[in-house]
């Protein structure tokens, strides 16, 4: 069974930076794709990053050129660096796991495509 935690979110003022952490365990997280997702009040679930188990990443439009995803294979750690953040980024944010992995690249956008979540946490930017 795997299990997904995130942790990191917070209140933060819009132009700041705030850095998300998901720790996976369950199996060889080295070999896990691993994304994020956010949904924000009153919208689906959408795609904001992912990253391969070969360290291959991708990113919604939206957050291109301001969020980085990263990961600590050690750590079983997946990390999304936020900068410049809008008041449009407020949002619940999601880790998902693909342990098999089997996701291809293309499949990564679609949240139902992925088998394993965390909780959630809650990001706020605002002034």
């Amino acid at each position: 069974q795997v299990t997904v935690v995130e942790s990191g979110g917070g209140l933060v003022q819009p132009g700041g930076s705030l850095r998300l952490s998901c720790v996976a365990s369950g199996g060889t997280f080295s070999r896990y794709n691993m994304g994020w997702f956010r949904q924000a009040p009153g919208k689906e679930r959408e795609f904001v990053a992912a990253i391969s188990w070969s360290r291959g990443t991708a990113f919604a439009d939206s957050v291109r050129g301001r969020f980085t995803i990263s990961r600590d294979n050690a750590k079983s750690t997946v990390y999304l660096q936020m900068n410049s953040l809008k008041p449009e980024d407020t949002a619940v944010y999601y880790c998902a796991a693909d342990p098999a992995p089997v996701l291809i690249r293309s499949a990564w956008y679609e949240s139902d495509r992925w088998d394993y979540w965390g909780q959630g946490t809650q990001v706020t930017v605002s002034s």
